[in-house]
């Protein structure tokens, strides 16, 4: 696409404008309810499929399907992140009327951080094609690395600080408890941080991370600078309220790695093929049709394999599950 500077600067104030009503709907501290949480999920899905359909009508089905391939692959990415974010809540104890706060303010960072790298990741495309080879070989590690997260149960694991977060900490000091939304206060003289403050830190920075894998994965599917950016936008600027709405149902999705790392080796695959087509070879490529349903269905059968799943370990226990009344096996007079 041909996107000028003016439609660039529009669609960075239209983002920025979505982010300060949703800060200032979020600003008062609040349970979100399941109801808020997927009312605004609804709300912001749908702001990206009007956005691919925008794409559809002033710039032609190509670009669209790109954006809807690459915004669909990013979410469901996301949704993994989630895992981490439960941790992270966990292990600094946030109040939970505080953690849509820490949620908003981390995943703006998180956005910031992305931009940069989206930027250096368009650069380096353009003006060396044999990163496509390398962008393909470290999405299908990553897809084999998930898979062996998943068989070993790593996912389970602590959070544990990263170095700049723990450097931060070492340098500015953390007060003792949360102060409310402040993040910097006054304690024995001396300006800190507040642990509200650390905890969004861990949120941005952890997702930076993250970024490692999804964007090469959306670059596989657009070279398009602009169709990155706002796809990535889009998915994450979602993701405060897709938290609150599936927390309690993450665990539940037990095959997500899987489908995620098959995601991930395909686009990784498609990378290869792309970058074997640029020197000349004659491969097959793989078109963004194809790309989008092979994406969709590996994350609907997913979804489906792991609530058949979860019914059958629930059916499981309930079998196993001595009732009432009933006497213990040891008991029973031989």
């Amino acid at each position: 696409m041909d996107v000028s500077m003016a439609l660039w600067a529009l669609t960075v104030a239209g983002l920025a404008a979505l982010i300060t009503v949703d800060f200032f709907i979020g600003r008062k501290p609040h349970d979100v309810s399941i109801k808020e949480a997927g009312i605004w999920t609804v709300v912001w899905i749908t702001l990206a499929c009007l956005f691919g359909l925008g794409l559809l009508v002033f710039a032609g089905g190509q670009p669209a399907g790109e954006f809807f391939a690459g915004f669909i692959t990013e979410k469901s990415l996301s949704v993994d992140n989630l895992f981490v974010f439960v941790l992270i809540m966990a292990k600094f104890a946030v109040p939970s009327p505080y953690q849509q706060r820490v949620l908003l303010i981390g995943v703006l960072i998180a956005l910031v951080l992305r931009a940069v790298f989206i930027a250096a990741g368009a650069a380096i495309l353009a003006n060396f094609s044999w990163v496509f080879y390398l962008f393909g070989a470290f999405l299908i590690w990553t897809a084999w690395k998930l898979i062996q997260e998943a068989r070993s149960g790593a996912a389970d694991e602590e959070y544990e600080e990263n170095k700049v977060l723990k450097a931060a900490e070492r340098r500015f000091g953390v007060a003792d408890r949360y102060h409310g939304t402040k993040l910097w206060i006054r304690q024995h003289g001396k300006r800190v941080m507040t642990p509200m403050l650390v905890v969004m830190l861990a949120i941005g920075t952890t997702d930076v991370l993250f970024a490692l894998d999804s964007i090469p994965a959306i670059f596989g599917l657009t070279q398009d600078p602009y169709i990155v950016f706002t796809a990535n936008a889009f998915a994450l600027m979602g993701l405060r309220q897709l938290y609150f709405l599936i927390g309690g149902l993450l665990k539940k999705l037990v095959h997500l790695s899987y489908g995620l790392s098959v995601i991930l080796g395909f686009i990784g695959v498609k990378l290869v093929l792309h970058a074997l087509h640029e020197t000349g070879v004659h491969v097959p490529q793989i078109s963004i049709p194809v790309s989008l349903g092979v994406i969709c269905s590996v994350l609907i059968v997913t979804t489906l394999t792991s609530l058949a799943a979860g019914r059958k370990q629930a059916a499981a226990k309930e079998v196993g599950t001595p009732q009432a009344g009933d006497a213990p096996k040891d008991s029973v007079d031989a």
